[in-house]
């Protein structure tokens, strides 16, 4: 069989940084570490074909050459994937799709007219497709009751990849979170159980991109990297003489809960072991909200005291806030912005709340008949897709005023300089050189933030304190300054969809409030 795995195109959203990725010559942020995946699970005789969209299209000869398609995707890749997927079925190409976007909304699939529908985890639903292509079946949807043993999951197809196009490379400790977050779909796709890798398989995947001559970050994407703590423990102690022993090659980067400041201990291993960067939901600073979507294990403890013991201790805190929930009150927008000031937060990942498919939320909403739109866009010129307890125009210009002030290139200056301030500068030993894309980036650094804009005389004197007082957390430093030229570019854009949207919306409802006056006259 000859196959060609295609990744769709992903929108400019929060995640993609495409204006740093401009600046420093790269073409994505990170490949997909579930599409390489499913390529070790197909059969070895297989010819396979790789083609990542954000980093170059296939070919006319790609198509020709291949006897299948098969396409993964997230739900921001709707538009690309369903085009993708007629495009396969024009060629008279057998299309097979999966991931989280036909895994949540298997129907948009189905209705592409995709011949295979490969849902939930690929260790137990590749085996059933496969079984079914030597039967001869001609399409089929085939799906898992239960869960993976992951530690049978093979190393990923790193050699599929063009590393010199990326930003980091992916992998993955665990699957699952233990928590019940209501807006949350993470335990619908992997359940509640964290299911973990062994230390070996972890490093068996880590040496594999030593040896394929990888230096950059390392992102490892589990939804709750601290789920199961003590087998994380287990793990960090052995890969942290496997870091000293090469001389820290990878700076480290992964998502945790924020529970994560109750344990001392956790946060110094992950130090010692390379993690230099966490996600954290924190959502929102309002109790009530943080209630009312059962994320309690954000209640138990001061807000920006776990933040600020957490960076103290040598993380940088990435986050995510939400706006929108039941029975908000008004001012959310500002008091996000407010918190991520005072936590000293340089990316707060700031989105409408949006109902996914088949969460609590979704669930609750659609027996209220609330949902506008099932499906929603989810990128942060959405709106929401849901009618919220206070009006929705109300929410989205607060929204748009808070966005475009955190990411004001002033605001985003001091706060990554307080952060890093006050962030401890412990660092492994490393030999790892910076590349040309990475003295791209700082070139532009330096032209941009040091010369053309306002913020010169702010980045020229907090650039000489860092270089001074935490010379070990330069780079970051600087890498931190680069992503935000991602942000002042994309507050612009999520500024313009918003308003056009909003401005739609009240056409809409004039024209309604005209006619329910004409119908009563």
């Amino acid at each position: 069989m000859k196959a060609l795995l295609l990744w769709p195109l992903m929108p400019n959203s929060f995640w993609s940084y495409q204006e740093t990725l401009n600046l420093a010559g790269l073409r994505a942020t990170n490949p997909p570490l579930g599409l390489i995946t499913v390529a070790a699970l197909l059969p070895s005789d297989w010819e396979i074909r790789f083609v990542d969209r954000n980093v170059r299209l296939e070919t006319a000869s790609d198509w020709e050459w291949c006897d299948l398609v098969i396409i993964s995707a997230m739900i921001i890749q709707k538009k690309d994937f369903q085009e993708l997927i007629a495009k396969g079925l024009q060629l008279g190409k057998k299309v097979a799709v999966g991931g989280p976007y036909p895994t949540s909304y298997p129907e948009v699939a189905q209705k592409a007219g995709a011949d295979y529908l490969i849902l939930d985890e690929g260790e137990l639903t590749i085996p059933l497709f496969l079984a079914a292509l030597e039967r001869g079946e001609p399409s089929g949807v085939f799906r898992a009751s239960e869960k993976p043993d992951v530690t049978m999951t093979p190393i990923a197809r790193y050699d599929l990849l063009d590393l010199d196009a990326y930003l980091a490379i992916t992998v993955q400790f665990s699957r699952g979170c233990p928590f019940q977050c209501e807006f949350c779909d993470i335990i619908n796709l992997y359940g509640r159980k964290p299911r973990t890798k062994t230390p070996e398989q972890m490093l068996a995947e880590l040496e594999t991109l030593y040896q394929l001559g990888w230096r950059r970050y390392i992102f490892v994407v589990d939804d709750n990297f601290i789920g199961n703590k003590r087998n994380a423990k287990v793990f960090l102690r052995e890969l942290i003489p496997w870091m000293e022993q090469h001389q820290y090659p990878f700076k480290l980067i992964t998502e945790a809960s924020l529970n994560l400041a109750e344990d001392s201990e956790l946060i110094e291993l992950m130090v010692k072991a390379g993690f230099m960067l966490v996600f954290m939901g924190i959502e929102t600073p309002d109790t009530d909200s943080l209630m009312g979507i059962n994320k309690v294990q954000n209640t138990r403890q001061s807000l920006i005291e776990s933040c600020h013991k957490i960076t103290r201790m040598g993380l940088q805190i990435m986050s995510g806030f939400i706006i929108g929930f039941d029975n908000e009150k008004p001012g959310a927008g500002q008091r996000i912005k407010d918190f991520i000031m005072e936590a000293s937060i340089p990316q707060g990942q700031f989105s409408l709340l949006q109902a996914l498919q088949n969460t609590a939320l979704w669930n609750r909403l659609q027996r209220e008949g609330r949902l506008v739109d099932g499906m929603g866009t989810f990128h942060q010129g959405a709106m929401m897709n849901f009618e919220p307890t206070r009006p929705v125009e109300e929410i989205t210009e607060e929204y748009i005023d808070a966005f475009w002030e955190i990411y004001d290139p002033v605001n985003y200056l001091k706060r990554t300089f307080n952060h890093f301030m006050m962030m401890g500068g412990w660092r492994g030993k490393s030999n790892r050189k910076l590349d040309g894309q990475q003295w791209q980036l700082f070139r532009s650094l330096l032209w941009r933030q040091g010369i053309v804009r306002p913020t010169r005389f702010r980045f020229w004197w907090q650039l000489a304190v860092i270089a001074w007082v935490k010379p070990r957390l330069l780079e970051e430093y600087l890498a931190t300054l680069g992503i935000g030229e991602h942000f002042f570019a994309y507050r612009y854009e999520v500024r313009e969809q918003l308003l056009k949207q909003l401005a739609d919306l009240k056409q809409q409802k004039a024209r309604v409030a005209q006619l329910e006056k004409t119908l009563k006259n």
